[in-house]
């Protein structure tokens, strides 16, 4: 006695949907439209032109407390380390390092700077003044005669960026107030405490003619 045995249909033959050969067709076809992609990709890569900065010393020259200065530094180098270690100009403090308390701050082109955050390849062609500018043989700063009468320092670190964040703030904050001098000179850090001699001698130098510059 015969019997008939069903015959098992393959994926391909008349089962409706879709199956592993079209899967594997179209996957190969994916494949080999982006490796044709990347190699177009590649191949502008090879012909458009790279933009490499080089990281050699460079030569640069700073105006520095009315003075040209020329110097070899590394592009990395900040501003703060330049005036330190190459120029020996000490009064621009390394204290945090991360533009938070202010002892670094120097004038560019009149206005108060964190050097410790800046590059020293930016400034060329720029007048940069620092602290120990603003007391020769034959003058001293207003704002040094202030913190030396009120008292305005102890350990010493962050005196040279207060004297310059106070000198920038009473040149463009003449008649200034308390309160104003407060605001003007928040972002200086003074670990000692001595905020309330420094307000003092902010605000009496606001208050001379011209924020006593």
């Amino acid at each position: 006695m015969s019997h008939d045995v069903p015959t098992r249909t393959g994926p391909d033959q008349h089962s409706p949907g879709f199956h592993r050969r079209d899967f594997l067709k179209g996957s190969g076809a994916a494949v080999a439209a982006t490796a044709m992609a990347t190699a177009g990709d590649d191949a502008r890569a090879q012909v458009a032109p790279k933009k490499i900065s080089t990281s050699a010393p460079q030569k640069i020259k700073l105006n520095v407390n009315g003075q040209e200065r020329e110097l070899t530094v590394e592009p990395r180098v900040t501003l703060m380390d330049a005036l330190r270690n190459d120029l020996n100009l000490t009064a621009c403090k390394d204290v945090c390092d991360r533009a938070v308390c202010g002892a670094c701050t120097v004038h560019i082109d009149g206005k108060p700077v964190l050097a410790c955050t800046r590059l020293a390849i930016e400034f060329t062609g720029q007048k940069i003044v620092t602290a120990e500018a603003l007391m020769t043989p034959t003058k001293t700063d207003a704002v040094i005669d202030a913190f030396v009468k009120h008292d305005g320092m102890q350990c010493g670190f962050c005196t040279p960026g207060f004297v310059m964040a106070v000198r920038g703030f009473c040149n463009s904050h003449p008649n200034a107030t308390v309160d104003d001098c407060r605001k003007g000179l928040g972002g200086n850090i003074c670990r000692c405490g001595t905020y309330d001699s420094v307000l003092k001698a902010a605000y009496e130098v606001a208050q001379t003619k011209k924020g006593g510059a």
